[in-house]
This record gives structure tokens, C-alpha cells and sequence, in this order.
């Protein structure tokens, strides 16, 4: 249409609509509506003549009213639309309800329909259509049974015909003759022709074998491959690929299994171990036997893949035919190296395993060759039956541990990945072969583990022990047995690593816990006979100057050292332990990674581990060692990496920051640490309160107590001496004993000072009785602060500088356990602090030996004997918090003795006061209040 002809047909909307619609884009539109007439252009198209404005105008404003009418007018046709479908729309559910039921009702009618024409049939109609059918039967019968005529008449010269065959040597023909019979016996299979028939054929493929046995075996050993690839058909046409398999096998197999049970191993042949004329191990020998399975491989390569249709799994079904022809087995020789070897067992079990490892990779390469070189082709239209059929009943008991192959749909295999596929249904059932006989000492690992480490740690005590002139010293021992456990450890963790690949870790733990623990409480034992301890020359040891006034014997100074060099062996024992369960933590890192990728992907055509065959980690992944604590030691350190590297570090800027440690992997080794820890600290405390001790031994004794007459007092300034002028007595001085006890109190920091410098004291001193953690965060802190303030306010205790507490220290119960799992001992501890942490505990237990044993053995306390003791006590707890130490105990005795009779006798008969409280108890009893 024109631009003329459309401008002027204003009529024309739809037209002009249409026009727009039609138009690729609006420009293209207005140019072609604005053009000129023809007459305005020359004949090539261009312009011939300038546009008039005031046309052009026209033009515009009659294209514009056009358009708003267009516009107008689809607006409304719109509304229109809507509107009808709004009407038209609450309709609709009745319709189709409304439809619904009609549908009903005619089916309703059709089935009334249908047994009325059913119940109008005559029954001339049916006879016929019984007679038609019973026709038609016959029909087939007759048909059958010609075929069966057939069948039988070909089946009479069977016999005959394959016999000819045979003496003519034709036994291609004669195998598709019987290919072709065998197709027909389903003709027989439900008359009582069959098992004759059957009979005949078996018979008929058995002369067949036979005739062609004798030439098979004779190309198999010269390596015909055109022969045998020609009897491989023959055999497959008559079924009978299995029994040809058997004689390629056999016939390859020979020399090896040959070369096997010839072979004389002091280790693991009962004729050579009795005679001894063995020079080799099994672990030295089964290299070679590999090395020679392997020369088989290299030249089966090139043969099998021209004889049979699918080389990898025959390759596969080669291997597992060879090792489980061996006579006597893999699992017979292996059990003999381990009764042979005893102890030292592991080692050569390790050996032949790692020999097999090496095996199945250079295998893996071998058939990886073998799977690229084959067809794409041929891998798709044989990946449904990668699995030999003759080969499945002996390797069915195999095949039911490979869980994930079996879950593993056969759909998956495909043209696209051929390598895969064989990987993961080719290789699978001779590395079960290979490596299942090591799994009874995989799952034993832990066993087998201990037992090594325990006979070479008695070899290396004896050898020691035999040196002559070699000090009995129980520290050092203990030293010399730790740098001998931890070499053995990381020899263990590496056997661990290459004989299970970290699926042994739980019973390595074991293992390692109850080696390290034999030692550690083999110590304990040495700390709790001192008789056979003190092995030091006393002749060489001494107080000092400094300490020449303590009440220590040489026996006690040599005690002292002796306990301290324990606690440092203990300490230098716990610095192995952690630098040895780092090692530990990064290889359980490395075995949880390698465990998630060999569970996630463990068909990958890659190694799931390096170096590491996909059959042996199957293995693994499927037995016992794959455990539950196997699974909690590998979350342990998995949430202890995740937290570390969230958290990060603790700056070493704040020294007395308490970090969370990583988790302890060796948590009985650990308690045991702790356990002769705590020994070392008790004897220790036992030896420096000794002197104490002694005087407290007859304080219980005491004429005192029983005394009706007041105490004499001290004259101020009198130097101590008695005077029996009656003085008005304002406070009542203290016992000798008392005196002697807070004396000793006193001079124990001087003893500190000594041995500030000593890593000793301050390792584990968790575990010193009645120390806890908050008086070690307490110390720590105040230490921290009094390092960076100096304080010359700070109260302290003669010869060392004591931080003191804003609150006292109660008195606690010891702690009976602390978890090797909860070791939160501050990162930093000055010496000031160590020795304020030991004056506390020493304090503590002295109090707890004087109101626990000591006090309750008061028979009677008179009046004067009260007072002497509340005098006593308060003297006592006055020198005590000088040390920064309050015992609740203390004071509770101390006030029952400053009590009246009056008072104490009201006391006892309130129930809720007396009852429950043996500290008044034994006061009343004493006091005779009750």
C-alpha cells in the first residue's frame, strides 16, 4: 500500500495497524509512510526533488491522528476482551463440572450398553468363535509339531555328521554344527527327548575338546596366536569359553605356580625352616616372584588382546587365576612368617606387603596400556560383560566384599570414559586376590605393633643393661628410655602409614599409649621404692651456706635433687610427646583427606592415594580398622584444624594468656605423665615438709593439753626465757613446736630460691595438691602485672617475692584426677610464680597433715590447753597468710579452741551447729562437751 493511498484511507485503521506490526522497526515505518510520491525520485530510488516542510507537516499530523485513533480503538477492543473474560471466567468451573458429570453418565450408558449387546449374543455366534479358536490351536499344535519332526530328523544324523567332522579334521564345521543343534534344544525343553538330547551334546562338545585339547595346549605353549584365536571361536560356538580359559591359564600359569612351590624359604617352608638350608626370607623372595608375573604380563600384553574380546578383564581374571593357584597359598606362607618371626613379624609382613603394592601399580600401568589401545568400539559393546563367566564361581566369595561395585550401575560405563569403566569392574577382583591375605594382620595392626615395640624396647634395655659400669640412676633411665621410645614411635608411625595407610591409627594409639605408659609407670614404681632410688653418691651433695640451717639431713638434700631430676625427665618426656603428636596430627590431617577422596571418588582413574592401588584401599575401607575411633581421632584433629585456623594462634605478647591447647591424640600417655608427675610432686613435698613432719609428730602428745594451770608467758625482750613471776598475761606465746613449724615455713622460700632457675618445678604443676586452676590463672596474672609495675607496695615474704591474692586462698580437697584432655597450665610462668604456687601447696599440706591427722589425735584440751592451742593456730595462720595461703580448717579449729565452755556446751546441744561437722565433734569430745 502507499503512503498516499494510506494517509488518505483515514478510514482504514487496521490497514495502517497492520502496517506497523508488519514493520521491522518503527524508523523503517515513518521513513517509508513519509516518502514522496513516485514522481519525487529518479529510477534509481534517489530523492530528485527537496521535501516541502509545510507538506511534510501535513504529512506527520495526519500519521499522528491516525496512530491515536489506532491506538484508541485497540484500547477498547482490549477492554472488551477483559471484559468478557471476566464474565466468562466464574463459568468456566461450571462447565467443567458440568462436563464432568455428562462424561459419567456416558460411561455410565456405555457399560449399560455393552452388557446389553454382550447378553444379546446368540449362542450360534459363540460356538462358532469356540470353534474358530480351537481351529487355531490346532493349527499351532501342528506347526510345533512339524518343527519337531524337523528338529528330530536333523537331530538322527547329528552323531554321525560331527563324527565325520572330527576325523576330517574340520572342526570349525563341526562347532557350528553343534552351535546350530544347541540353539534347537529349546525345542525339547519340556519333552522327554531332552535330556537325551542333552546328553548327546555334551558328549558330542566333549569329543570336540578333546580332539582339539592336545593341539590347544601345543599353540598355547609355542604362542601361536593365529591358532589361538581360532580354537578360542571353536570353543565359544559350542559354550564352552571357560574350559579354553582354564587351558590358556593353566598352560601360562605353569612355570610361576611351579616356581612357587618349589621355591625353599627359611620363613616359610616347613621343610627349609626344619633343615635351615634356606638362605632366603619369603619378604626377600617374593620380588622376584613378582618380577617374573610381570614378565608374563609384558608379553601377554600384545598376545591376549589379539585372542580374546575383552583384554582387561582377562588380564584381571590371568592374575587371579595365578595367585589362586598357588600351592601352598599366599595367606599359608604369610601365616608361617609370623609364627616364624614372632615379634619381628611385622617387619616382614610389611616387606612382602609393600613388594605386592609395587606389583599392582606397575600392573595398573601395564593394563592401563592395555584399556587405550583397545577399540572404543569394542570397550561399549562389551562393557555389559566385563566380568568373566567362567571365572565368577571362584571369584564370587571376592566379589561379594566390593559393595560399591556392586551399587555401581553398569549404565554408567560408557564410550566416553573406557579407562574407567575397566578400572572399576577390571582390576578390582585380582588386587582382592593379591591383598586380601595382608588383611587379617591389617586389622591386627595394633597388635602386631605393640608386640615389636615392646621387644625392641626390652632388646634395648638388655644391651644398656649389660654395659659394665652403667649407674642405676631412675631419671636417667627414664631419659635414655624416651629417646629410645619416641625413634621407635616415628619407625612405628611410618609402618602405619605404608602398611594400612592410616586406617590403623586407632590401634597405633594404642599401641603407643600402652608402650609410653609402661615406661612412665615403670618410673612410678622405681619413685615409690626409695630405697632402690637413691643410687647418688651422698658423699657429694650439700645444703650450701645458704640452707646450712635447715633440718635437712644429706639424705634429704639428695632426695630433693632426685625428685627434682625426675620431674625433669618427666619434663623433657612430655616435650618428645608433643613435638611427637604434632607429627602424628599432621599425618591423621593427611589421612582424613585421603580417606574423603578415596570414599568419594574411589573408582577415579587416578590413584585415590599415591602410590596406593584402588584394591588395597578398598580392602581397607570396607573392614574393621575403618572404625568408629578411627572416625573420632580423624574428627578430633579435623575441628582442632578448623578452629586453628579460625582462631589462630594466642599472641605471644600476652604471657599469661591460658591458650586451648590442641587435643592430646595420646590421652593415656598423657594421664600417666600426669600420674608420675603428681608422684614426684607429693614425694617431693613428702622430703621438704619432712623436717616438719617430725616435729609435728609429738605435738599431739603435749602435757599442755591436759594442764590445769595457766601457760607462763615470755617477758617481752627476754630472749625466751621462763619466768615464774605472776604477771597479769595479756596473750600466751606460742609452742616451741609451733615456733619450730613457722620457722621451717619461713625458710622454705630460701629453698626456693635455690632451684627458682629449674624447669622442674614448674612442669605440671597442675597437678601439685591443692592448686587449681584459677590460683594458677590468679598467679600468672599477678605475676604478669607485677613484671610490667613493680609495685613497691606489693606485700612479700622474706628471700623471694611472692605475688599476693586480694582474696585468700581457701583451703581445697586435691584434685584425685585431672584428664589429660583438660592441661590448661599457663603459658608463662615466672619463677616468682612457680615458687608462690609450691609455697602454697607446701603450706596447704602441711595444714591439712596438722588438722586432719594431727589434731584429731588431742585426747582432752583443758581451758589452759585451749588457749595454748588457739594461741597456737593463730600464731600459725598469721605465718600462713604470709604466704599467701588461708585454710578454712585451720580457723574453724582455732575458734572452737577460743570458744567457752559455756558457749561450746550451748553449741552442742544446737543439733543444726553440731551436727555433720566432725571438726566440732572431735573439739566437744575433746573439751568434754558432749
Amino acid at each position: 500500500m502507499g503512503s498516499n493511498s494510506l494517509l488518505s484511507d483515514t478510514a482504514d485503521l487496521h490497514s495502517l495497524a497492520k502496517s506497523v506490526e508488519d514493520a521491522p522497526e518503527v524508523v523503517s515505518w515513518l521513513n517509508s509512510i513519509l516518502d514522496e510520491d513516485t514522481a519525487g525520485f529518479g529510477a534509481d530510488g534517489t530523492s530528485t526533488a527537496p521535501i516541502d516542510l509545510t507538506t511534510l507537516d501535513r504529512r506527520v499530523s495526519s500519521i499522528l491522528s491516525s496512530v491515536e485513533i489506532v491506538a484508541e480503538e485497540t484500547s477498547s477492543h482490549l477492554e472488551r476482551i477483559i471484559d468478557d473474560i471476566s464474565r466468562g471466567a466464574p463459568r468456566l468451573a461450571y462447565d467443567l463440572h458440568f462436563m464432568k458429570e455428562n462424561a459419567i453418565s456416558l460411561q455410565t450408558s456405555l457399560r449399560r450398553l455393552q452388557h446389553a449387546s454382550t447378553s444379546a449374543e446368540s449362542s450360534e455366534t459363540n460356538a462358532a468363535l469356540e470353534r474358530l479358536h480351537y481351529l487355531d490351536n490346532v493349527k499351532r499344535g501342528m506347526e510345533a509339531a512339524r518343527d519337531v519332526l524337523r528338529e528330530a530328523e536333523s537331530w538322527s544324523s547329528l552323531e554321525s555328521e560331527v563324527s565325520s567332522l572330527l576325523s576330517e579334521q574340520s572342526y570349525e564345521k563341526a562347532a557350528e554344527t553343534l552351535s546350530e543343534a544347541a540353539k534347537s534344544m529349546v525345542v525339547f525343553q519340556n519333552t522327554p527327548e531332552y535330556e537325551s538330547r542333552r546328553s548327546l551334546m555334551v558328549s558330542l562338545q566333549n569329543q570336540l575338546e578333546a580332539s582339539l585339547s592336545s593341539a590347544l595346549v601345543a599353540a598355547i605353549n609355542s604362542q601361536d596366536i593365529a591358532a589361538c584365536k581360532n580354537y578360542f571361536s571353536i570353543f565359544r560356538n559350542i559354550e564352552r569359553e571357560a574350559e579354553f580359559r582354564n587351558y590358556y591359564y593353566g598352560s601360562r600359569r605353569g612355570p610361576l605356580v611351579t616356581a612357587w612351590q618349589k621355591a625353599r624359604l627359611r620363613d616359610a617352608d616347613e621343610e627349609a625352616i626344619q633343615d635351615g638350608a634356606s638362605l632366603h626370607t619369603f619378604a626377600a623372595y617374593l620380588p622376584s616372584f613378582f618380577a617374573s608375573l610381570l614378565a608374563l604380563l609384558e608379553t601377554e600384553r600384545s598376545s591376549i588382546p589379539s585372542i580374546f574380546p575383552n583384554p582387561p578383564a582377562t588380564f584381571s581374571s590371568l592374575i587371579s587365576s595365578a595367585l589362586s593357584s598357588l600351592q601352598p597359598t599366599f595367606s599359608q606362607r604369610l601365616s608361617s612368617v609370623a609364627s616364624t618371626h614372632g615379634p619381628y613379624a611385622l617387619n616382614e609382613i610389611i616387606s612382602s606387603y609393600t613388594a605386592a603394592i609395587e606389583f599392582a601399580n606397575s600392573t595398573d600401568n601395564i593394563m592401563e596400556k592395555v584399556i587405550y589401545t583397545a577399540s572404543p568400539h569394542f570397550l561399549h559393546a562389551n562393557s555389559e560383560d566385563s566380568v568373566i563367566s567362567d571365572t565368577a564361581p571362584k571369584l564370587s566369595r571376592r566379589r561379594s566384599r566390593l559393595s560399591i561395585s556392586r551399587r555401581m550401575s553398569r549404565a554408567s560405563i560408557s564410550i566416553n570414559h573406557p579407562p574407567n569403566s575397566y578400572f572399576a569392574l577390571g582390576d578390582q577382583e585380582w588386587q582382592q586376590e593379591l591383598f586380601e591375605p595382608f588383611l587379617d594382620y591389617q586389622v591386627d595392626y595394633g597388635s602386631l605393633e605393640h608386640k615389636l615395640l615392646v621387644e625392641r624396647l626390652e632388646q634395648v634395655t638388655t644391651t644398656e643393661n649389660a654395659a659394665p659400669g652403667r649407674p642405676k640412676d631412675g631419671s636417667r633411665w627414664l631419659r635414655e628410655r624416651s629417646v629410645d621410645a619416641f625413634s621407635l614411635a616415628d619407625q612405628s608411625l611410618s609402618r602405619c602409614m605404608t602398611f594400612t595407610h592410616g586406617y590403623g591409627f586407632a590401634g597405633l594409639v594404642q599401641a603407643l599409649d600402652s608402650v609410653f605408659a609402661s615406661i612412665l609407670q615403670s618410673t612410678n614404681e622405681h619413685i615409690s621404692n626409695d630405697n632402690r632410688l637413691l643410687s647418688v653418691d651422698t658423699s657429694t651433695l650439700g645444703a650450701g651456706d645458704d640452707l646450712s640451717d635447715m633440718d635437712y639431713t644429706t639424705q634429704d638434700w639428695s632426695r630433693i635433687q632426685m625428685y627434682l631430676r625426675f620431674l625433669g625427665a618427666a619434663h623433657g618426656f612430655n616435650d618428645r610427646l608433643g613435638a611427637f603428636e604434632n607429627k602424628m596430627r599432621g599425618a591423621l590431617i593427611q589421612v582424613s583427606e585421603n580417606i574423603r577422596a578415596a570414599q568419594s571418588d574411589a573408582f577415579s582413574p587416578a590413584k585415590s592415594l599415591s602410590g596406593t592401588p584402588r584394591g588395597a584401599l578398598q580392602i581397607l575401607i570396607q573392614s574393621t580398622l575403618n572404625s568408629m575411633e578411627l572416625q573420632n581421632l580423624l574428627k578430633l584433629v579435623e575441628l582442632d584444624s578448623q578452629q586453628q585456623l579460625l582462631g589462630g594462634a594466642p599472641s605471644p605478647r600476652v604471657p599469661h594468656t591460658i591458650p586451648s591447647q590442641s587435643p592430646n591424640v595420646l590421652t593415656g600417655t598423657h594421664g600417666a605423665i600426669s600420674d608420675l608427675a603428681r608422684s614426684c610432686q607429693v614425694s617431693l613435698q613428702n622430703t621438704i615438709l619432712s623436717p616438719l613432719h617430725k616435729h609435728l609428730a609429738s605435738y599431739a602428745t603435749l602435757p599442755v593439753w591436759s594442764s590445769s594451770k595457766p601457760a607462763p608467758s615470755k617477758l617481752p625482750g627476754g630472749s625466751g626465757a621462763l619466768t615464774e613471776i605472776q604477771v597479769p598475761i595479756f596473750s600466751i606465746s606460742p609452742s616451741d613446736t609451733v615456733q619450730r613449724i613457722a620457722e621451717g615455713l619461713l625458710n622454705l622460700p630460701r629453698l626456693f630460691e635455690v632451684y627458682a632457675d629449674d624447669d622442674a618445678l614448674a612442669f605440671s604443676i597442675e597437678t601439685l595438691p591443692f592448686v587449681d586452676e584459677e590460683l594458677l590463672k590468679s598467679i600468672t596474672e599477678q605475676s604478669h602485672f607485677e613484671g610490667h609495675s613493680h609495685s613497691p607496695s606489693a606485700p612479700s615474704t622474706p628471700g623471694i617475692h611472692h605475688p599476693r591474692r586480694s582474696s585468700s586462698i581457701a583451703l581445697k580437697t586435691p584434685p584425685a584426677t585431672l584428664t589429660a584432655q583438660a592441661h590448661t597450665a599457663p603459658a608463662v610462668l615466672s619463677p616468682e610464680a612457680v615458687s608462690a604456687a609450691w609455697l602454697s601447696s607446701l603450706a596447704l599440706s602441711l595444714l591439712e597433715h596438722l588438722t586432719g591427722s594431727v589434731l584429731p589425735k588431742i585426747k582432752t584440751l583443758t581451758p589452759t590447753g585451749a588457749a595454748q592451742l588457739s594461741s597456737d593456730l593463730g600464731y600459725l595462720s598469721n605465718v600462713v597468710q604470709a604466704l599467701n595461703v588461708r585454710s578454712v580448717d585451720l580457723e574453724k579449729w582455732r575458734d572452737l579452741s577460743d570458744l567457752s565452755d559455756e558457749d561450746g556446751k550451748g553449741q552442742m546441744k544446737d543439733k543444726e551447729v553440731s551436727s555433720g561437722d566432725h571438726i566440732f565433734s572431735a573439739v566437744a569430745k575433746m573439751r568434754g562437751w558432749a
